[in-house]
């Protein structure tokens, strides 16, 4: 069974993973369909807004143990190992003084389809009473 320990140590690694993403992201070597991926996945994990909101009963955490998950894997398929390399460095280096990237466009891009869906319910259930 897990320690308190281990779950922190995991954590951890994630958030240097996902920094390593979001430096790989700024870096000019990457390929562009690989900017792509790992902007969506850092800007949705470090986004303080969820797709399926966390209250939601199995399917608020299934984004946060599921999805962004497999989104690293694919970023880090998709990022040059030389260039990915460097950027875990970075990331380490950059967590052990506090620092951790900001992205609110993804976080707007996420209110926009929370708010897309909220009118598109208003209109459906509208419709359906009329």
């Amino acid at each position: 069974m897990s320690t308190t320990a281990e779950w922190r140590d995991r954590a951890r690694r994630a958030k240097t993973e996902l920094s390593a993403l979001y430096l790989a992201y700024r870096d000019p070597r990457v390929p562009w369909y690989a900017r792509v991926v790992a902007a969506c996945v850092v800007g949705y994990a470090f986004s303080p807004i969820d797709l399926i909101p966390d209250p939601i009963p199995v399917f608020g955490y299934l984004d946060d143990v599921v999805l962004i998950p497999l989104g690293v894997l694919l970023a880090r398929r998709l990022v040059p190992p030389d260039v990915l390399a460097r950027c875990r460095d970075q990331a380490a280096r950059g967590s052990a003084q506090g620092a951790r990237p900001k992205n609110w466009l993804a976080g707007a891009l996420v209110l926009f389809v929370w708010l897309f869906l909220a009118l598109a319910a208003v209109i459906g259930v509208a419709r359906a009473l009329a």
